[in-house]
């Protein structure tokens, strides 16, 4: 049932039109709703150019093409007043570190495991969008982490949570876990009061990261970041790293899984975001065999299918060489003589690897 606000004051009417907007969008799905200012000044846009003046974007050059419409909301559309800033929970059923044990098996980063967010978030933020519009005549803009906004400050705007040591956002009911989405409305709606930095003296997040990318608190050079190297970075993976990769054959969760928040996560079943069982540690070597056309069937409607089938083998055939199994030799060197260069490099490491380890 929706509120009558036509006897009401500006203020109050606002209040009731921001709880309406809460209510539908629980309704739609979405597990934490929140309000900002989009026109109140901010420093991460400063904050961003120094990241990226400085190099720690690696070789993700759209950083730097968008890098001014990402420096504060309103570069994003002039006209917008307020951001309503949406979560979607998707916390793993198990310690996502336990996949790590199974070396091999492959480790695929818990967002991946399902369908991509990127178009389930979308589908819910246009169906809000679109009642809003209906509702108030109010106009809209719809945003999820392909858009160049912010959506991490601005969540912590909104008091849905707060940036943590390792940059991602954590919310003190889900942790590490959200999926952020946003939409700016030409609606001048009050803010919520913004959420603090909870994190105190704990280290757990930057000290379990394998490859130290994390060069001090709230700083994080993503060339050293296993979620950059597996999903960002074309090319071979530099030799340093390799070995660090473990079985993390896409994306990496340790800095999210070792936060304490988690621990305050909750949320009924029903509403959970699901994994795909095919995608819970599957095994390294029916991975390692998957040609184009049975790669892109395997990730249909998953974020997975978004760097190919080479770089897929690749990131496989490095989590191989860290197996230890031998056995795993027969799917390495029939992909020693692979079209794609990189692979044939990826193949002739994991191979050495293997030997090595099978000497020892």
């Amino acid at each position: 049932m929706t509120t009558s606000t036509s006897d009401l004051t500006p203020q109050d009417r606002f209040l009731a039109i921001r709880d309406e907007i809460r209510r539908e969008a629980l309704a739609l799905g979405f597990d934490a709703c929140g309000f900002a200012s989009a026109a109140d000044a901010w420093p991460n846009g400063e904050w961003l150019r120094q990241f990226v003046a400085e190099g720690l974007h690696g070789a993700m050059g759209w950083m730097e093409e968008t890098l001014e419409r990402r420096s504060h909301p309103t570069a994003m559309w002039t006209d917008a007043k307020s951001a309503v800033v949406l979560g979607v929970n998707y916390g793993p059923d198990i310690d996502p570190l336990t996949q790590l044990e199974h070396r091999d098996r492959a480790a695929i980063s818990v967002y991946a495991q399902g369908d991509d967010y990127h178009d389930v978030v979308k589908k819910r933020l246009k169906q809000l969008a679109g009642w809003m519009h209906r509702r108030w005549g109010n106009d809209v803009k719809v945003f999820v982490d392909t858009a160049p906004l912010m959506e991490k400050p601005l969540a912590q705007r909104a008091g849905l949570g707060w940036q943590g040591k390792h940059t991602n956002l954590v919310s003190r009911q889900f942790g590490s876990w959200l999926f952020l989405g946003s939409v700016l409305t030409t609606l001048d709606l009050p803010p919520d009061e913004a959420e603090f930095d909870r994190c105190g003296s704990c280290r757990a997040c930057l000290d379990i990261c394998p490859t130290g990318a994390f060069p001090a608190p709230h700083r994080l050079d993503a060339r050293r970041c296993i979620s950059y190297l597996t999903i960002e970075l074309s090319g071979p993976i530099p030799d340093e790293f390799r070995p660090m990769l473990g079985n993390r054959i896409y994306g990496c969760d340790d800095c999210l899984a070792a936060c304490p928040w988690n621990k305050f996560a909750s949320l009924s079943a029903e509403a959970k975001f699901h994994a795909r069982e095919t995608l819970k540690t599957p095994p390294l070597a029916e991975l390692a065999v998957l040609d184009d056309p049975s790669f892109r069937a395997l990730f249909s409607k998953s974020p997975i299918k978004r760097i190919g089938r080479d770089r897929f083998v690749r990131n496989v055939l490095y989590a191989i060489g860290n197996s230890g199994d031998a056995a795993l030799m027969t799917v390495v060197e029939p992909l020693r003589s692979d079209p794609d260069e990189t692979v044939r490099d990826a193949a002739d490491w994991a191979a050495a690897r293997l030997a090595s380890a099978q000497v020892s």
